[in-house]
């Protein structure tokens, strides 16, 4: 089979010809009906500092896939063949002491899909049984193929109290996108968002947020204080990873409020700890999904109609078209992009 792997270390990917996985007695087979873009398949695109630390080439890319169950191995039976389900990346051991107290996305040993093992940047993909999660198969592939990412927005809003709350969201990339929709599913009563590009920023009003301002240009504090009798946000998420967003965050949130961190920082960050302390914020560190509690508040929300995440899936493409996905990626004219493996 064909396959979109990292084959050296180097900027780019290469299209290769690969055999077609094999299954343990604890692995699944899945037929992949579609992929999507994460912004660390873009870090693995372009070959920067974090990837050229991570990865081990060759490797078949993907981690954001959905599919069809081809075959089951002999010791698994909570799926079975043609069931439809989508991917959790993240590969846990069961066994470590996060694992055993229910904090298995922090796993000591966990493993990525796409990362450390094989990916599903192609037709067929094996997992660990333990990581498929089975999807309505009445959910459009292009929505069950973002639940991952998905996942991370979910567990960045409920780790925090968003129930009639004023919430403002930094950085509006798909991540961020999707915290708006699932802060206004859950019952926030405003949500404002930050954004730089023009194009992004209309996607996070699609999403439903009720402000979008440009922290380059406009004076988004000065906003937020008269929006809140000038008080602040109740809840504050931090998507962007950009330095300039944690002492924004620290002058916007109210008294006693709260913050999720999920943006990722290339540099280290300078913070007022004293500002939040003598505030009383309570602050979220968000890594990946809470496995697999995540999984079915997001579920739930879809399967009920409460949120819609379609706006901000912007490009379907076919998988040879690979180049210019990861090329729509990288200038920000773009939500999620979403590759099809049907031929």
């Amino acid at each position: 089979m064909k396959a979109i792997c990292k084959t050296q270390p180097d900027v780019g990917l290469a299209v290769c010809e690969v055999p077609e996985p094999t299954i343990g007695e604890q692995e699944i087979l899945i037929r992949v009906v579609r992929s999507s873009i994460c912004g660390t398949d873009l870090h693995i695109y372009q070959w920067d500092a974090w990837a050229q630390s991570r990865l081990k080439p060759p490797v078949i890319v993907g981690h954001e896939f959905c599919g069809y169950v081809a075959a089951v191995g002999s010791e698994v039976s909570h799926v079975q063949v043609g069931d439809f389900v989508a991917a959790e990346s993240h590969i846990v051991c069961g066994h470590c002491t996060p694992c055993r107290l229910g904090q298995a996305h922090v796993c000591l040993n966990t493993r990525i899909l796409g990362v450390d093992v094989d990916g599903g940047f192609a037709p067929y993909v094996a997992i660990p049984a333990a990581n498929a999660c089975k999807t309505d198969p009445s959910l459009p592939p292009e929505v069950a193929t973002v639940q991952e990412p998905l996942g991370n927005a979910v567990h960045a809003v409920t780790a925090a109290d968003v129930r009639g709350a004023t919430v403002l969201v930094t950085g509006c990339g798909a991540i961020g996108l999707f915290s708006i929709g699932v802060a206004k599913a859950l019952g926030a009563a405003r949500v404002f968002a930050t954004e730089v590009r023009p194009y992004r920023a209309e996607l996070a009003r699609r999403m439903g947020a009720d402000a979008v301002l440009n922290p380059t240009t406009d004076d988004v504090l000065g906003y937020i204080h008269r929006a809140t009798d000038g008080l602040g946000v109740d809840v504050a998420l931090e998507m962007s990873g950009h330095p300039a967003s944690i002492d924004f965050i620290t002058r916007a949130i109210r008294p006693g409020g709260e913050v999720s961190l999920l943006g990722l920082f290339a540099q280290q960050v300078s913070v007022d700890l004293n500002a939040l302390i003598f505030k009383g914020v309570a602050i979220h560190a968000i890594i990946g999904r809470q496995l697999f509690h995540t999984w079915q508040v997001m579920q739930n929300l879809l399967g009920s109609g409460a949120l819609d995440v379609r706006p901000a899936i912007t490009h379907v493409l076919p998988w040879c078209e690979y180049e210019r996905a990861f090329e729509l990626m990288a200038s920000g004219q773009s939500g999620k992009v979403v590759l099809t493996w049907e031929d």
